[in-house]
């Protein structure tokens, strides 16, 4: 099971967000803690979890979204509903235009469901790695939040290492950690690094770290544009589930190639697991 906060970030919405469709009864947790009042929420809730983001998305209201759920609609069914408010909403503003990118992202998600293939899953270890670091804090995990400010925040660090002249020695890589403790809050501090051979505290204004070494890491190659790593994430997490793993705390972004068309970007992501 994962927590509501990992789960956030696997389906890439607020904590506050999955409170409400909880008071909604759109989406339960798995697992209430009776001590703390903790949720949980299993790898299979994924599904119901991008029908009800794509619907609300695409215009339905969270009643109708409701009711959408309760018929059972099926695949093909839901697959023509969302296409046809999807071919509407196309017709609006230019704003929509992020929204309809992650809609799209959600509808590749729930067509290929049951044909997630996990081979591509690699168990290993992550050596430490010592990176120029820069961090931010976001809304939520929701794209409409994260690039906003990590964007900005590679852009000012590689233009400080290279005014400073420090060298670059490997690919950038981001980290995430909650902004806050148990359920309180939805905020994430983003951290974007730049890999560096420079002693910490050697270069005034830069602040360089060592992350440390990952015993275990489940992690995945995701090729393509950040705004479609939501298939990829997923498909990692069903992954540590069927498996019996357990996430140890939120995952890592390795940008193995991050320069050109974001169509040609290649990113590793890497989720640490808890010692057996």
């Amino acid at each position: 099971m994962f927590t509501i906060g990992d789960f956030a970030r696997l389906g890439q919405v607020s904590v506050r967000m999955l409170r409400h469709y909880d008071a909604l009864g759109l989406l339960h947790p798995a697992r209430v803690d009776p001590w703390t009042g903790y949720r949980s929420y299993e790898a299979a809730q994924l599904s119901r979890l991008n029908r009800i983001v794509a619907l609300k998305d695409l215009g339905f209201s969270l009643q109708q979204v409701g009711e959408v759920l309760d018929e059972k609609v099926g695949s093909a069914e839901l697959r023509g509903m969302l296409r046809l408010r999807q071919a509407e909403l196309a017709e609006a503003v230019a704003t929509a235009a992020a929204r309809l990118a992650q809609v799209e992202t959600r509808l590749r998600i729930i067509e290929s469901e049951g044909l997630m293939p996990t081979d591509e899953v690699v168990l290993k270890s992550l050596p430490t790695v010592r990176v120029a670091v820069a961090s931010g804090v976001a809304r939520s995990f929701d794209p409409r939040h994260i690039g906003p400010v990590i964007g900005p925040l590679y852009r000012g660090l590689h233009e400080r290492v290279g005014t400073l002249g420090v060298p670059v020695t490997g690919p950038d890589l981001a980290w995430y950690e909650p902004e806050g403790t148990g359920e309180l809050g939805d905020a994430i501090r983003v951290h974007a690094g730049v890999t560096v051979a420079v002693e910490p505290g050697s270069v005034p204004g830069l602040d360089v770290v060592d992350l440390p070494v990952v015993a275990r890491a489940a992690t995945i190659v995701h090729h393509g544009s950040m705004d479609s790593v939501l298939g990829s994430v997923q498909r990692l997490a069903r992954w540590i589930e069927s498996s019996g793993e357990e996430a140890d705390r939120l995952g890592r972004e390795l940008y193995l190639h991050s320069c050109g068309p974001q169509e040609e970007w290649v990113t590793e992501i890497q989720w640490p697991l808890r010692s057996v």
